[in-house]
C-alpha cells in the first residue's frame, strides 16, 4: 500500500512591511496638536495664576482702604471726629450718629471698590498686551518650519529642483509634510532629467535621417541629366523634408521651453527685436510689407536665443498674415510699470475675438482645426507662449480694429 506524499507547505508570508512602522505609543508622538495644546494650556494657566495673584493683592489693598476710617473723640462732650467724615461732629443724637457712621462706611467701601476696579482693568490690559506679544512670538516659532517649506517651494518654482527642505526637529506634522515634499521633489527632478535626456536623444535621432534625406535629394537635384519629372519630384520631396525639419525643430524647442530657464543673462528686448526684424526684412520686402516702430532699451534676465525666437515668430507671423497692399508691421519695446513689454502689431485679415485662444494651440490656425498651409508648421505662437512662461512672463493677443492683431509680450525686468 503506497502513501501519497503530503503536499508541500506554502512558503511563509513575508513579515516586512514597506510602510513606516508605527511607534509603540502613537499618542506620545510630539505632534503639532499636542505641542499647541501644551503651549496654550500652559499659557492660560500662567495667565490665570498671574491674574489671581494680582486680584488678590488688589483686593487686600482695597480691604485695607475700606476699613481705614479713623475716629477721634474731641471736645468736653465726647464728640466723634473723622477726616474722611467731618459731618460726624454735627450729630445731635445717637440715631443720627449711627446713620452717619453707616453712610461714611459705605462711601469708604465704594471708593475702595472703585479703586479695585480701575486697578484690575489696568492689570488686565497689561496682561493682554503681554499675552498677545508672547502669543505672536510663539506662533512665529511654531510656524517657522512652514515658512521654510514655503521658501523652498518658491525656489523650486524658480526651476531650482535641486533644493530640498531637509527639515530637522521633532517628528511632527511639519516634518512629515517636509519629508513628503522632499520625496516629491526627488521624483520631479528624476522626471525632468529623464525628459531632458529624452529630448536630447530624440533631437539626434530625428535630425540625422532628415539631414541625410536632404543631402541625398540635393545631390540628385544637382544632376543636370536628371529628367524633368524626377527634378520636380525631388523638389517636392525636398520641400516636404524641409517642412519636417521645421516641425522637429519646433517640437524640440517647444519641449525645452516648457521648463524654466536655469541660466539667465541680461538680454535687451530692443536688440532682440532688431535682430528678428533683420531676419524677416527680406520676406517683408518681397511681400511689400513695411516694418516700423520705436524700440526702447528694455533689459530682462533670460535666454537670448529663446527670446529672439519669440520676436522672430511674432514678426514672421505678422509679415506672412498681412494684407496684399500697403501692409505694415509695427514692432515696439518699452518698460512699463517695472516690466519689459514687446508689442508687435500688424495689418491683416479681421480676427474674431473668440478665435484668439485657438491661435496659441499647437498645429492650429485661424478658422482651421489643423494646419494646412505652407507658411509654417503651426507652432510659432505655441513656442512664443511657452518661452514667455519659462521667463516668468506672459503673452496676450487682441484683435486690431480694422484687421490684424496686436501681440503683447510682458516679461519681468
Amino acid at each position: 500500500m503506497t502513501t501519497t506524499p503530503a503536499p508541500p507547505k506554502a512558503p511563509p508570508k513575508p513579515t516586512w512591511d514597506p510602510r513606516k512602522p508605527e511607534p509603540p505609543f502613537p499618542w506620545l508622538r510630539p505632534t503639532i496638536r499636542i505641542r499647541l495644546t501644551l503651549l496654550y494650556g500652559g499659557m492660560f494657566l500662567i495667565a490665570g495664576i498671574l491674574l489671581l495673584s494680582i486680584i488678590y493683592l488688589l483686593a487686600a489693598q482695597a480691604l485695607r482702604e475700606g476699613s481705614s476710617v479713623s475716629f477721634q473723640v474731641t471736645g468736653s462732650n465726647l464728640k466723634l471726629y473723622s477726616e474722611n467724615c467731618p459731618q460726624l461732629g454735627d450729630a445731635g443724637s445717637n440715631q443720627e450718629l449711627n446713620a452717619m457712621l453707616k453712610e461714611c462706611t459705605a462711601t469708604q467701601q465704594q471708593h475702595a471698590l472703585d479703586g479695585l476696579l480701575s486697578r484690575s482693568l489696568l492689570a488686565l490690559l497689561g496682561l493682554a498686551v503681554i499675552a498677545f506679544a508672547f502669543g505672536y512670538a510663539m506662533a512665529g516659532r511654531v510656524l517657522s518650519p512652514l515658512g521654510r517649506i514655503t521658501r523652498t517651494a518658491r525656489a523650486v518654482a524658480g526651476s531650482d529642483l535641486s533644493r530640498r527642505i531637509e527639515l530637522d526637529g521633532p517628528d511632527d506634522e511639519f516634518k512629515e509634510l517636509a519629508d513628503t515634499f522632499d520625496d516629491m521633489l526627488e521624483r520631479l527632478q528624476r522626471a525632468f532629467t529623464a525628459q531632458q535626456r529624452f529630448v536630447g536623444n530624440a533631437s539626434h535621432e530625428l535630425r540625422t535621417p532628415l539631414a541625410i534625406n536632404r543631402t541625398l535629394l540635393e545631390v540628385h537635384l544637382s544632376d543636370p541629366g536628371a529628367p524633368v519629372e524626377l527634378q520636380q519630384l525631388g523638389k517636392t520631396l525636398l520641400a516636404t523634408n524641409e517642412r519636417s525639419e521645421q516641425l522637429v525643430e519646433g517640437l524640440l524647442l517647444l519641449a525645452r521651453s516648457d521648463n524654466q530657464i536655469v541660466e539667465r543673462k541680461p538680454v535687451d528686448l530692443a536688440e532682440v527685436a532688431s535682430q528678428a526684424i533683420d531676419q524677416a526684412r527680406g520676406e517683408a520686402e518681397a511681400k511689400g510689407v513695411a516694418i516700423r516702430g520705436k524700440r526702447v532699451a528694455a533689459v530682462v534676465q533670460g535666454s537670448g536665443v529663446l527670446l529672439e525666437r519669440i520676436a522672430l515668430n511674432l514678426v514672421q507671423n505678422a509679415v506672412r498674415y498681412n494684407v496684399a497692399e500697403e501692409g505694415w508691421v509695427e514692432v515696439t519695446t518699452e518698460v512699463q510699470h517695472g516690466q519689459a513689454v514687446l508689442v508687435v502689431s500688424n495689418t491683416g485679415p479681421v480676427v474674431p475675438a473668440y478665435e484668439i485662444d485657438n491661435l496659441f494651440e499647437p498645429f492650429r490656425r485661424l478658422r482651421t482645426e489643423r494646419t494646412g498651409s505652407d507658411k509654417g508648421v503651426g507652432l510659432g505662437l505655441s513656442i512664443a507662449r511657452s518661452v514667455a512662461r519659462a521667463h516668468g512672463g506672459h503673452i496676450a493677443a487682441e484683435p486690431r480694429e480694422g484687421g490684424g492683431l496686436v501681440m503683447r509680450v510682458t516679461l519681468p525686468v
